[in-house]
């Protein structure tokens, strides 16, 4: 492909040619070691809990000299709080996230008088607030249970609107999306906050848009029987992957740009729900055209009569229908049927054409009229 056709694929002037369905093992073998390498992180690893799960303190005072956090942070670190975490909101109120403080004994009192004496307030001025996990188990059961609701409800409407099987390729892709986002949350070892639940049951929604979508250009063309006939169930699904891939690529590519500037410039808090964002809407895009559709052609080739289709096609000259499907992708189901018609329209111009040789041929052999000739004495007349 070169420069010109690729910009015209990526404006929507032309269909692309690509053989998705055909090298479905290519892509289920990439969603497996993702995954194998995500459940990894998760079991082995481990996710890094923020102290609204594990409990902890929080620590907010007024800045009253300026402190930066990295010097706020040294003076957590020399009480045995390195990893506490700091921030200075709207440039006048410091916000402290630690481990509970109940473990330093005496020097509790004494870590809240150096922060204070630092920020130039007194020790009174610093607001100490305890937190339990219990406050973390309860998001995570409410989370749990609004998962649960969810993917109980998408199952039902897909299968409703659709099919039951497409209702199962999509809670595929969407478990496929939800262990991918946490592994690499666990391998980069980002601590997870309420606002990362958030990120995740977000990403849920926009994976299962972009299946919707190409799910409903499937069911549009598989509508088409002789389409089908020709093609084979997979060879229709690859047509309306390409049909529909510059649509989720450049859809992705509006949501991704902005999630990629708040993870670039945004605060701590921004940072780790633009993470979240920014790895689950690219697994979901991936997810929905190289697990849902190929799934769904599986599971679709295994019926009888789809597997008839695709013996009969395959006995055709040729043999190998989702190769011409592919081939065939960039054209509309009129074009295709142009296309087969071909030969047949080369046959009837090669037969005009004999004909009109024939005809000619007639014309030159048949003998002219003789004129008649003219006496003297007509021609006077004239």
């Amino acid at each position: 492909m070169n420069l010109h056709d690729a910009v015209g694929t990526f404006r929507g002037h032309r269909v692309p040619h690509l053989r998705i369905i055909e090298h479905r093992t290519w892509w289920f073998t990439i969603s497996g070691v993702l995954i194998v390498l995500s459940l990894l992180g998760l079991f082995v690893r481990g996710l890094n809990l923020s102290i609204d799960f594990n409990g902890g303190a929080q620590l907010q005072y007024p800045d009253n000299t300026g402190v930066s956090a990295d010097q706020v942070l040294s003076t957590m670190a020399s009480y045995g709080r390195g990893d506490a975490e700091v921030q200075v909101v709207g440039g006048t109120t410091i916000s402290i996230r630690t481990s509970t403080l109940t473990a330093l004994g005496d020097k509790r009192g004494q870590l809240i008088d150096s922060l204070a004496k630092q920020a130039g307030d007194a020790p009174a001025d610093v607001n100490v607030t305890d937190v339990g996990p219990t406050w973390g188990a309860q998001i995570s059961k409410k989370m749990l249970e609004g998962l649960i609701i969810f993917l109980i409800l998408v199952t039902i409407y897909i299968a409703f609107r659709f099919e039951w099987k497409m209702a199962i390729s999509a809670q595929a892709a969407l478990l496929h999306d939800l262990i991918i986002t946490a592994g690499i949350y666990a391998l980069v070892g980002r601590e997870v906050t309420p606002e990362t639940i958030i990120a995740i049951l977000t990403i849920l929604g926009y994976s299962l848009y972009d299946t919707v979508v190409i799910f409903d250009k499937i069911k549009e063309n598989t509508e088409s029987l002789a389409l089908v006939s020709r093609d084979t169930y997979s060879g229709v699904v690859n047509l309306s992957l390409n049909q529909t891939l510059m649509r989720s690529v450049n859809t992705s590519l509006v949501v991704l740009l902005p999630i990629l500037s708040l993870l670039l410039f945004g605060g701590d808090t921004l940072k780790n729900f633009a993470f979240a964002l920014f790895i689950g809407v690219a697994s979901g895009t991936y997810s929905s055209i190289f697990v849902a559709s190929p799934l769904l052609a599986t599971l679709k080739e295994r019926e009888p009569r789809y597997q008839q289709i695709r013996a009969k096609a395959e006995r055709q000259p040729g043999g190998k229908p989702a190769l011409r499907s592919v081939k065939s992708s960039a054209a509309t189901p009129t074009a295709e049927a142009d296309e087969e018609l071909a030969p047949a329209s080369a046959a009837a111009v090669s037969t005009a054409a004999a004909t009109r040789v024939t005809a000619r041929q007639s014309t030159a052999q048949r003998p002219r009229p003789k004129k008649k000739k003219t006496s003297a004495k007509q021609r006077r007349r004239r």
